[in-house]
């Protein structure tokens, strides 16, 4: 890309997001983009238990540390351009939380980075997240899940 990296698009927000528009709108007018890596996170119902999820952040927190991790991946794969959206507020079952897309002239290097950021939005970002059960009643925060830390610690500078 002319004029130096990339500056990756981050967007944290209550409304929900069009997928297709993002993407389209990522590629608009890019013949240099010859592979795009998106990842489209879902509220699951847990088997019918899970009504919603209420997911809380700390606006300037989240979004300075997706920023920061974002230009992380830009370092370490030459992407043309990087777009993350990540909801807050109230999400049923069924709905979208999150979206990665990384746009990258080949294919490796947008999975890759596709799946950096969704390993480390899944472990370590600053969101917290409590369920919101079918039977009506509120639930416990969420914990985060020893798997999730350890696909998120692969991506660590030993291990790449």
């Amino acid at each position: 890309m002319a004029g130096g990296a990339p500056k990756p698009s981050i967007c944290v927000q209550r409304e929900d997001f069009d997928a297709a528009a993002e993407t389209e709108a990522l590629c608009r007018g890019r013949a240099d983009i010859g592979a795009l890596a998106s990842f489209v996170g879902l509220c699951r119902d847990e088997g019918g238990t899970l009504a919603a999820l209420e997911i809380e952040h700390y606006g300037a927190m989240a979004e300075k540390e997706i920023e920061r991790v974002a230009t992380e991946a830009l370092a370490r794969w030459p992407l043309l351009a990087l777009r993350i959206v990540h909801r807050y507020g109230l999400i049923e079952a069924g709905g979208r939380i999150v979206l990665v897309a990384a746009a990258a002239a080949h294919r490796g290097e947008a999975f890759a980075a596709a799946g950096f950021l969704m390993d480390y939005l899944k472990a370590q970002a600053p969101f917290w997240k409590r369920a919101h059960l079918a039977d009506g009643s509120l639930g416990a925060w969420v914990e985060p899940k020893l798997a999730d830390d350890e696909a998120a610690a692969r991506w660590s500078a030993a291990n790449t």
